[in-house]
């Protein structure tokens, strides 16, 4: 498996997996999903978005941007994305990890995570593996898909 930039003849795979988690409403604050256009300007518009390639195919993406502007500019946030179908195989920690690496390369100083929803065991696991920090609790901050609300835990780490 490799980690690279994302190439033209990906897009419409990233798509798919990127609007499978949308659908899933359990992880992404999105709600609305990506076409072929919206998908093209959404992740051109990204300061990178990397894709994970398996045997020719592509099984999950990253992308990677300033969380804010100005004086917080050094700050990047990424979210991930890994097709249902792949899932369970580690696929999501080569992407964090390669998202820490290029974040550093392209002059971010920290890279945090805003929301990231308490029962997303998973994904809080692989973070504190890779060394993130929680920096605590927003009681009912993401509205899961049945209409719930879910905590969600925000994390960061110095790169």
């Amino acid at each position: 498996m490799i980690i690279r930039k994302y190439e033209e003849k990906d897009i419409n795979k990233m798509i798919e997996i990127w609007n499978e988690v949308v659908e899933d409403g359990i992880a992404f604050p999105q709600e609305d999903l990506l076409d072929d256009v919206s998908g093209r300007e959404f992740f051109e518009s990204q300061s990178y978005t990397g894709v994970a390639e398996d045997d020719g195919q592509i099984v999950g993406l990253y992308i990677l941007h300033p969380n804010n502007v100005g004086r917080c500019g050094h700050i990047c946030n990424a979210s991930y994305a890994v097709s249902s179908k792949c899932r369970g195989l580690h696929i999501g920690e080569k992407l964090v990890i390669d998202c820490l690496s290029k974040g550093k390369e392209l002059g971010f100083r920290v890279l945090q995570f805003n929301a990231v929803v308490e029962s997303n065991v998973h994904a809080r696991h692989l973070y504190e593996r890779l060394g993130f920090v929680q920096l605590g609790t927003i009681p009912g901050g993401f509205r899961m898909k049945d209409g719930h609300y879910e905590n969600i835990c925000p994390y960061y780490h110095a790169l």
